[in-house]
């Protein structure tokens, strides 16, 4: 995609955080934005930023992304309004911070792969198949995050795996869609300032119980960078033609130390060969 005035956009997790900042990139670029989000009481003052832009239409829909069904109505509503579907971003997601690998139950594993995984999923699913339809082309854009590429020590493992997940999904899309005019980007940013901690936390007290004693939003996320620009940066990945939107250059050596970690596997498995084959 170029051109973006009067186009068509579907972001989930849009009532905060980079979600409400795709949708006001989009707004202030002249598109139809649909608004997801599970979180209806706070969708509708998203709603009111978005549309004090005043250079598109919006709508926000209720919506879990989740549940197979809830994102497939969601899909039939967004054509109704506005037809044609062109660009779709599955942002929405959620975090658990603090807990061992071994000690998360089955139940939190349950909720944090049905956003950060299925939520995607459910995305492709219902969306893909529309913009198809129309031949006109279009792009995904699946959020993942510097944790889908490299695994930090801040006890967030299990985000760490949904989003490894949604950078191999995504990469398997892009191959899947070759040819079909349609585009597709993962989303990896580090530090931006945004409520996932504490709204990830407040969703799992009344969805599958328990506390989170982590739920505060750490120093560097409030001070990383203001949604709108990493809007921006995803329109200009977009016209670009980028597969990975990278949100933070200074991160290039995270990449570069998980890397080298690989190489150091094939070294050792050449130096067994050489050892045991010879």
């Amino acid at each position: 995609m170029q051109d973006f005035a009067g186009k068509v956009a579907v972001v989930t997790g849009a009532a905060s955080g980079i979600g409400l900042g795709l949708a006001r990139t989009f707004m202030r670029n002249g598109m139809a934005v649909a608004m997801l989000d599970r979180r209806g009481d706070k969708l509708g003052e998203a709603l009111a930023q978005v549309r004090g832009l005043g250079q598109g239409r919006a709508i926000a829909i209720e919506a879990d992304v989740s549940q197979h069904d809830s994102v497939h109505r969601a899909a039939d509503q967004v054509e109704r309004e506005f037809g044609k579907i062109h660009l779709v971003c599955n942002n929405a997601g959620v975090v658990v911070r603090g807990l061992p690998m071994a000690e998360i139950p089955d139940e939190t594993w349950n909720w944090l792969l049905g956003v950060n995984l299925y939520g995607v999923i459910h995305g492709i699913q219902a969306f893909v198949p529309r913009i198809k339809a129309h031949g006109e082309g279009g792009h995904i854009v699946n959020t993942a995050s510097m944790a889908g590429l490299q695994v930090g020590k801040r006890g967030t493992g299990s985000y760490a795996a949904s989003k490894f997940a949604v950078v191999a999904l995504s990469e398997a899309l892009a191959h899947d869609l070759e040819g079909t005019g349609i585009g597709v980007s993962v989303l990896t940013p580090a530090a931006v300032n945004t409520e996932i901690y504490t709204s990830s936390a407040a969703h799992r007290d009344t969805t599958v119980g328990g506390r989170n004693d982590f739920a505060e939003t750490p120093a560097e996320i409030a001070a990383g960078l203001h949604p709108d620009e990493v809007g921006v940066r995803v329109l200009d990945g977009i016209r670009a033609g980028q597969f990975f939107l990278i949100t933070h250059p200074d991160t290039r050596a995270w990449l570069q130390d998980r890397h080298q970690r690989i190489m150091d596997g094939y070294d050792f498995a050449e130096r067994w060969e050489r050892e045991n084959k010879s």
